[in-house]
């Protein structure tokens, strides 16, 4: 019997790595996307898959569309994580924000409708707390969605148009709709890992302060990893559904950033600096997702806590901080 083919956009971010392990451990054929690029992109997973090794990697783009790919490859799985993922530097490039967030998953549904897949392949969009936007939380399934950034509108009309493809295709089309998970994965220019990054060079000395922008925003933080687990639920349950994933506690950035330095023996204060140039020009104030949906139909719970979630970026960044540094 042939393993089950899956095929992942956003491979090389941190949700493509975590679920890309999973997947594997489930026994599936793993397949990623990836652009080209002039620098290595490929960090986070060449420990699963080997880089002189194309054979399960292959070069692409959410902006020309992956038609040719879906037929070659006839996968029983799409998940869709590409995309331009900063909120904040949506506003700086709106354009390509909605070209990649909003076409570039339009052009997948078609071509798994073009490659006369949809009674075959499962379809899967990384839809974001972001469409919540202005909305206060908690927020759920039903919950009026405000975004307040192009990335937010860019992904709210991707999650419109996963359902649309649902419901007019008769399509295997879910959204999951996530709301802020991290990990040592993360990227080093979101917030989070920022702070964790930053923190450890000043606790060995080769930063004497940190500059931050609304310390007062709040958000709902989980592991990208305990996410993962439940896209793939999402994606082998028996029907085509929207799902909050979430831990349900929120946290602002202050605090964030108090429970790192103070896992460092760190004053965060005696570091801190305010810059506005990090603020957005409208700030969604508090996001807190609901995902009893999530917790009762398929069964799922997080397994790492909030303060596992610090510490074990911490001590991966302090790790990568000796090594870089040479102490």
């Amino acid at each position: 019997m042939s393993r089950k083919v899956a095929l992942i956009t956003g491979i090389t971010g941190q949700d493509g790595s975590y679920i890309s392990e999973l997947l594997l451990d489930r026994g599936y054929e793993v397949h990623g996307i990836i652009r080209r690029s002039s620098t290595p992109n490929t960090s986070r997973i060449d420990h699963i898959f080997d880089p002189e090794k194309y054979d399960y990697i292959h070069y692409g783009d959410l902006s020309t569309g992956i038609t040719n790919l879906l037929y070659e490859l006839q996968p029983d799985m799409v998940v869709n994580l590409g995309a331009q993922s900063h909120v904040r530097i949506s506003f700086d490039v709106p354009e390509y924000t909605i070209d990649i967030n909003a076409l570039g998953p339009l052009r997948i549904l078609e071509g798994i409708r073009q490659a006369g897949l949809t009674k075959k392949t499962r379809y899967y969009q990384a839809s974001s707390s972001e469409m919540f936007g202005l909305t206060p939380p908690p927020q759920n399934e039903n919950t009026i969605m405000r975004p307040a950034s192009p990335y937010g509108v860019a992904k709210l009309a991707a999650f419109h148009l996963t359902r649309i493809y649902r419901e007019g295709y008769g399509m295997f089309a879910s959204n999951g709709i996530l709301f802020n998970h991290e990990s040592p994965r993360r990227g080093v220019n979101f917030v989070t890992r920022k702070i964790t990054r930053l923190s450890c060079q000043i606790k060995l000395g080769l930063l004497n302060h940190i500059s931050l922008g609304n310390l007062e925003a709040k958000r709902d933080w989980s592991h990208s990893r305990d996410l993962m687990r439940c896209v793939i639920k999402i994606m082998e349950h028996y029907e085509p559904e929207d799902f909050v994933v979430s831990s349900q506690e929120m946290h602002t950035v202050r605090e964030f950033a108090e429970s790192v330095f103070s896992y460092l023996d760190l004053d965060f204060y005696q570091y801190l600096k305010v810059d506005d140039r990090y603020t957005r020009p409208i700030e969604v104030p508090a996001l807190c997702g609901d995902s009893t949906k999530a917790r009762t139909v398929l069964g799922w719970e997080p397994e790492i806590t909030f303060e596992q979630l610090v510490k074990e970026m911490v001590d991966s960044d302090m790790k990568l901080a000796i090594k870089e540094s040479g102490i």
